[in-house]
């Protein structure tokens, strides 16, 4: 049997989205997904349906004298394993594979098979920091160098590799794995001719809604730490370029928005946005009605689009059947707005009607405009659109087909949030509405919200986020 291949990547250290574009584009193809436990899961969803996807940390769930040797032989096999059996493995670790990721061992242990591997680098939890606390890890007049110093050693060491009377000599010191040592290590430095006075930050949840920022001098830095109960994970970084982050500490600064809905291509809204999902769409697990209303196309006047997964799901199964464009020659075809008209595009379909008012009220006014009478119109949709644009159409004269093409659903496990860490909630559609009404229950009162069309904004009001 052929053997698979090994991909050993990183993550990143916090939001999904700071993954590589190769490390995607590896997640989405591989068979089987070995993940580390701080792995952000909503990177998983852009796995494979199919894939194999196993937690690290689930291995073995028991802690060891020697920390991880145990869980590290589990983790060492299960790559061999799946690869041996001819399957494509993603080893995805948090940051980067090759700073405190343990990839040597995993490496080793391929090598001894004769498995092939490639090492895709990841945003290593230090530099993420750095960007998102504001802090640059070098500076001119203030540091032109940097160390990555684990906090926490192999027990088995009899003796520390950490040279602390180098470090303390300058230089920029991160720490990793450092919090529940950091009055060990500052007493260390300190001792070594550290100036007690130097600056120290420690930023937990590096790139989350929920990352925190504390500062301090490193004498009192442990101090600190205990006050204001900052937990793992977190980076510490040592020196006088700590002081830039009153200067520059836009996360900080920055407006923050949970944006809801599925589309996340918003680089330049003003402020930072966050993407939580409320809504998953999902194949339906019978789709025999639209193939054979799809086999029947000739007999349809329009298709009318209301989303693009709507478009996504009809093209998929057009093709399914093994048919193409060609079956819908002198069909007109309508797009509810700009972004399902660019989906149908990637088909090699230019809709003849988009309305300028992006919203089923503002196609229905288009449509209107042309005679309708005994028309025929295929209308794919979801399993919960609203039946308002069906009535109209009828009221029109028109023969309506509408056609559940895919489902939209809550996601399942979505996670606990703070609401008062977002400065507003930005809602796209009702059933993003509901999702969160029925997940997070209510919006606080200094929380603004921002509903993309009448619609979403009708539904807020109903379900009493809005007055």
């Amino acid at each position: 049997m052929k053997k698979g291949k090994v991909f050993l990547a990183g993550a990143g250290p916090g939001e999904p989205d700071l993954i590589t574009v190769k490390g995607l584009e590896a997640l989405k193809q591989a068979d089987v997904i070995v993940y580390d436990r701080l792995v952000d899961k909503r990177v998983l969803q852009y796995a494979n349906p199919a894939s194999e996807l196993v937690c690290a940390d689930k291995l073995d769930r028991v802690r060891h004298s020697d920390g991880f040797s145990k869980r590290q032989n589990l983790i060492n096999k299960l790559l061999v394993d799946r690869a041996q059996k001819g399957k494509n493995v993603m080893r995805l670790k948090n940051g980067d594979p090759f700073v405190f990721g343990r990839a040597t061992e995993e490496i080793r242990g391929l090598i001894k098979k004769g498995i092939e591997f490639s090492v895709i680098p990841g945003v290593t939890a230090a530099q993420a920091a750095a960007c998102y606390s504001g802090i640059p890890l070098t500076s001119k007049g203030f540091a032109s160098s940097v160390a990555f110093v684990t906090g926490h050693e192999d027990p088995k060491k009899k003796k520390s590799s950490i040279n602390w009377d180098e470090l303390a000599k300058g230089g920029t010191i991160v720490l990793y794995m450092a919090v529940g040592s950091i009055s060990r290590i500052a007493d260390t430095l300190i001792s070594k001719g550290k100036n007690k006075n130097t600056s120290v930050a420690v930023i937990s949840n590096v790139s989350k809604i929920n990352q925190r920022t504390v500062t301090g001098r490193l004498k009192y830095i442990g101090a600190i730490v205990k006050k204001e109960n900052i937990k793992a994970p977190a980076i510490i970084i040592i020196g006088e370029v700590v002081r830039k982050e009153k200067e520059f500490g836009w996360f900080k600064k920055s407006r923050k928005i949970l944006f809801t809905g599925l589309s996340n291509h918003r680089p330049y809204e003003k402020g930072l946005i966050f993407h939580l999902p409320l809504i998953e769409i999902k194949p339906l697990k019978d789709y025999t009605k639209l193939d054979e209303l799809i086999r029947k196309l000739k007999a349809f006047d329009w298709i009318v689009f209301t989303s693009r997964y709507a478009a996504l799901y009809f093209f998929e199964r057009l093709f399914k059947l093994r048919l193409d464009t060609r079956k819908m020659g002198g069909i007109k075809v309508a797009a509810i707005g700009n972004s399902t008209a660019e989906k149908l595009k990637e088909f090699g379909v230019f809709p003849d009607l988009v309305p300028k008012d992006e919203s089923s009220k503002g196609l229905l006014a288009e449509l209107k405009k042309i005679n309708l009478i005994k028309k025929n119109i295929l209308l794919p949709r979801s399993d919960i659109a609203d039946k308002g644009l069906t009535e109209g159409l009828k009221k029109e004269g028109a023969t309506i087909f509408p056609c559940v093409a895919y489902k939209n659903t809550i996601p399942d496990n979505l996670p606990d949030l703070d609401i008062t860490n977002f400065d507003e909630i930005m809602f796209t559609s009702p059933s993003t509405v509901r999702s969160f009404k029925k997940r997070y229950k209510k919006v606080p009162k200094a929380v603004k919200i921002r509903c993309i069309g009448r619609v979403t904004l009708k539904e807020a009001k109903r379900c009493g986020l809005l007055n």
